[in-house]
């Protein structure tokens, strides 16, 4: 795409973008299709702290954000996958590959924000957030997540996996605890639950992925960020603190978010064998 001299590519991809019609997904009202419209929305912020550029590195020969998008596709569960980006490069690449993508303001201060931004503008019953840095992720994360949604009740889901010995204590490691039917009671990087007695509980790790209705996707846009949210650094806190219930799907396939060097050695020692 040619630049005309003196202004920059960024603002002129965001207004060729601006310029394009969004496309629509008709809600399950509107549509012949009996069960709820769901679309997986990928967030790919390219100016993450950590690991720069992350959702570009190339992984076994294709980027990071190519094995996330493939994955969510080939979910059965998924109507739609829409990438949305901060970033006129990510943009570019999701429109060489023919990835729907949606271009979102760089101000959003979390994946669930950048989501609701989306719902703005695509419609859909249930929004599935999909990090970008989740190479490993199958499509049976997603088939387990929106299984909770066969409970009427249920307005958000999420997923735990078993927690490995050596990530119990580690705090880049959330930890999960529910109650008897799924709820979440609480999510922490600290060790939970304590043991006391030295009993030696089951640990489960809570892996980030999440599926909303859009009416808790809006509520949550609506309320401030919370005490606990802050102290924690965890989002899906903004929930729990404002009465909003999270049920947590179990998986037995755990995946390993790319936020550091060590990790990306890691996940292409896996994916390029």
């Amino acid at each position: 795409m040619a630049v005309p001299a003196g202004k920059s590519r960024n603002e002129q991809f965001r207004r060729t973008v601006a310029a394009q019609p969004v496309p629509i997904i008709l809600d399950s009202r509107q549509s012949e299709k009996p069960e709820p419209i769901v679309l997986g929305v990928i967030p790919a912020r390219l100016a993450s702290t950590r690991l720069a550029r992350k959702v570009l590195r190339t992984i076994a020969g294709k980027p990071m954000l190519a094995w996330v998008f493939e994955a969510a596709k080939a979910c059965p569960q998924l109507d739609q996958v829409l990438i949305a980006t901060d970033s006129a490069e990510v943009a570019e690449l999701c429109d060489r590959n023919g990835w729907p993508f949606q271009l979102t303001s760089p101000d959003l201060p979390s994946g669930t924000d950048r989501v609701y931004a989306v719902s703005q503008l695509v419609h859909a019953d249930i929004y599935v957030n999909i990090q970008g840095d989740e190479p490993l992720l199958k499509p049976q994360h997603i088939t387990a997540m929106l299984r909770a949604f066969s409970r009427p009740h249920v307005e958000v889901s999420t997923l735990k996996v078993l927690c490995t010995a050596e990530n119990i204590t580690n705090p880049n490691a959330v930890k999960v605890v529910t109650a008897v039917d799924g709820r979440a009671l609480y999510f922490s990087r600290a060790t939970i639950p304590y043991d006391r007695d030295k009993i030696a509980p089951q640990y489960w790790k809570h892996m980030g992925l999440y599926a909303y209705r859009k009416s808790a996707l809006e509520r949550f846009a609506t309320l401030p960020p919370s005490a606990l949210e802050q102290t924690e650094r965890l989002e899906q806190l903004r929930f729990l603190e404002n009465g909003i219930s999270l049920y947590v799907e179990p998986t037995e396939f755990d995946t390993i978010g790319v936020d550091t060097e060590d990790d990306l050695r890691r996940v292409e020692a896996l994916l390029g064998r």
